[in-house]
């Protein structure tokens, strides 16, 4: 087997890809030589920027608005991104919200609001996507869950019980879905240097480096190689998985 990381002929589709952790995940897809779906709920200029980046390289882009907490936006997304790339290969589920708040604070509807995104969208979309690997026996699903939904967090009780609500689904799926040979694998980042952590205050993020073993906050890229690895031949016998990126975090 080839150590080379070879998508050509993959379709990708990546939720969430407008900015941040899902952009480097569509642009490292491309650049290992898969076509990708760019989706995101707001922003469409955004993602019509890091679709102009994926065809640069080579790659053919599409754009797809869609809101993946909805059962027929999700279905719309998938028909159409197999119409136009081709049928699916790879499906990140990367969308994600926060609406941060101790738990005798937080708003019902808030709490609703990042599990619908969170965790029924990854729902969702794994289930669309699932039934076309099904019929063709191949195909890899990866879903972002977070070092939160292994430890816990204060001040983010939603977050935190979709992200291990995330772990659980991977971990169903992978066992009903195996025998078909659709791999379900999970991701579980650290702190990552995004915008959202980028607007912490820095006693914080002293704390977090400090917490973490390895010392630093790390990287979008980060995140994007360790998909572009579960989507790859290189892990053709891994399912079920929860790969952590946290530097040590998680421990």
């Amino acid at each position: 087997m080839s150590t080379t990381i070879d998508l050509s002929g993959g379709i990708g589709l990546v939720t969430g890809a407008g900015r941040g952790i899902g952009r480097d995940i569509a642009l490292a897809l491309a650049a290992a030589g898969a076509d990708v779906a760019v989706c995101d709920f707001a922003g469409e200029e955004a993602c019509e920027q890091v679709a102009e980046e994926i065809r640069a390289l080579g790659r053919r882009a599409i754009v797809v608005m869609a809101d993946v907490g909805d059962e027929d936006s999700v279905n719309a997304m998938v028909d159409r991104v197999e119409s136009e790339l081709g049928p699916l290969t790879v499906a990140v589920n990367n969308a994600g919200i926060t609406r941060d708040n101790v738990v005798l604070l937080i708003d019902s509807a808030d709490f609703d609001a990042v599990v619908r995104t969170h965790l029924r969208g990854t729902f969702l979309v794994s289930k669309a996507a699932a039934k076309r690997m099904f019929r063709r026996r191949s195909g890899s699903i990866i879903n972002m869950s977070s070092v939160v939904g292994r430890r816990g967090n204060a001040g983010q009780a939603n977050y935190a019980a979709a992200k291990a609500g995330i772990i659980g689904l991977t971990k169903s799926l992978a066992k009903e879905l195996g025998a078909r040979g659709v791999r379900v694998n999970a991701i579980a980042p650290g702190y990552i240097d995004t915008p959202m952590t980028q607007a912490l205050g820095e006693d914080v993020r002293k704390a977090i480096v400090d917490a973490t073993p390895m010392k630093k906050i790390g990287a979008p890229q980060d995140v994007a190689a360790a998909v572009v690895f579960l989507a790859s031949d290189m892990a053709r016998f891994v399912t079920g998985a929860v790969l952590p990126v946290d530097g040590g975090l998680g421990m």
